[in-house]
């Protein structure tokens, strides 16, 4: 029964995330809001005051993230590594993914270890781009370009250049 739902969900999750009309539904539907969403015109004005953590997977992160973000993945997450591990606990976090689905996945296990002021941004590093903030690529460089993750999920991302693979 479970690898039924499992192979349904996996072949129609395409088609019900293409039927969303907003972002509010969309992250209404796959989000049980158990973290705080911060705004991204709320976290650009204290960007360099917070701890940024980026939930997509590598590929994704190399092409653009936002400015002073540490790469932490979503697939292979692990609390445990030096980058996470060694954050401060009181510290204010944001993660952040392409919309914000993954980020609070992410979140939640970073609460469970104990982090206390953990944040998800809205509509992630998609909504970001689409107010025209900075994403820097791998050489610290601005870019417009933008891992779009699959082009069902690309329908978010309204500017900038959307990529797929790197």
């Amino acid at each position: 029964m479970k690898k039924t739902t499992f192979i349904l969900s996996f072949f129609l999750l395409p088609f019900l995330m293409i039927a969303q009309d907003s972002l509010n539904e969309l992250l209404d539907q796959y989000n049980n809001e158990s973290i705080p969403y911060i705004s991204v015109t709320e976290l650009s004005v204290i960007q360099d005051k917070v701890i940024l953590l980026d939930a997509r997977e590598i590929q994704e992160y190399q092409v653009s993230h936002l400015k002073g973000a540490i790469y932490v993945g979503y697939e292979h997450f692990d609390i445990n590594i030096p980058s996470i591990k060694n954050l401060n606990k009181e510290a204010k976090i944001v993660v952040y993914c392409s919309l914000g689905v993954r980020s609070e996945d992410i979140s939640e296990k970073l609460k469970k270890a104990g982090y206390k002021d953990v944040h998800n941004l809205y509509g992630g590093i998609f909504e970001w781009k689409n107010k025209n903030y900075q994403v820097i690529n791998t050489k610290g460089e601005s870019t417009d370009n933008v891992h779009a993750f699959s082009p069902q999920w690309s329908k978010w991302l309204l500017n900038g250049t959307k990529v797929y693979t790197q």
